[in-house]
């Protein structure tokens, strides 16, 4: 399988995910300014999308979005555990999940782009904040966020809040969050994928 990344982008959370699962995958890197490949190859022909992350299977199909590609991870591998089998669990992680990607990774995407008007930040900062707090709620009371322990919904929420310093906020505002943060970002596997993105 081939996945392609931008460092530090959303599609760091299916690079860990592939790597706590233990699937044997390659690394192709994507600028972000000219949508090429390292290798000088057309991303958009890759993926239509234009944004990573993009996984490409054996059978040369392209499968794009996190969420689908976390989901995909567990059904390669279930044993990995990185979703609960099956029951309320499982439900409650596919909530989070379906969550970050719509409320708060979505609520970072603008504060991104080049073109938003500066009056939009202040708004939307309080809007993710709004976002994030729902979920500070949820972690005080608990380690991850399924009540079934550590899964692919955490990887996902610790690599959205590494952007927090980019929008001059900081996950320390929140201490769960900083906990889970903290506790995530000391598995093996979060720890092999920043190294390899130049993160670490």
């Amino acid at each position: 399988m081939k996945l392609y990344f931008m460092p530090g982008a959303c599609s760091l959370a299916p690079h860990i995910a592939l790597r706590e699962a233990s699937l044997p995958f390659s690394l192709i890197e994507v600028d972000y300014r000219t949508r090429r490949t390292k290798g000088g190859g057309d991303y958009n022909a890759i993926n239509f999308k234009g944004y990573v992350p993009a996984l490409e299977l054996e059978t040369g199909d392209i499968l794009t979005e996190v969420p689908v590609i976390l989901q995909y991870v567990d059904g390669r591998v279930p044993e990995a555990g990185l979703l609960p089998a099956s029951g309320i669990h499982r439900l409650r992680s596919l909530e989070w999940l379906n969550f970050i990607a719509t409320e708060i990774h979505k609520s970072f995407s603008p504060l991104f782009r080049p073109t938003t008007p500066d009056s939009f930040f202040l708004p939307g900062r309080q809007h993710l904040r709004r976002r994030l707090a729902i979920v500070e709620d949820h972690l005080r009371g608990q380690a991850y966020l399924s009540g079934a322990g550590f899964s692919l919904p955490d990887i996902y929420l610790f690599v959205v809040c590494r952007w927090l310093s980019d929008q001059d906020m900081d996950v320390e505002e929140w201490p769960a969050l900083q906990r889970h943060s903290d506790a995530i970002s000391m598995r093996a596997a979060v720890r092999q994928a920043l190294a390899e993105e130049g993160l670490a």
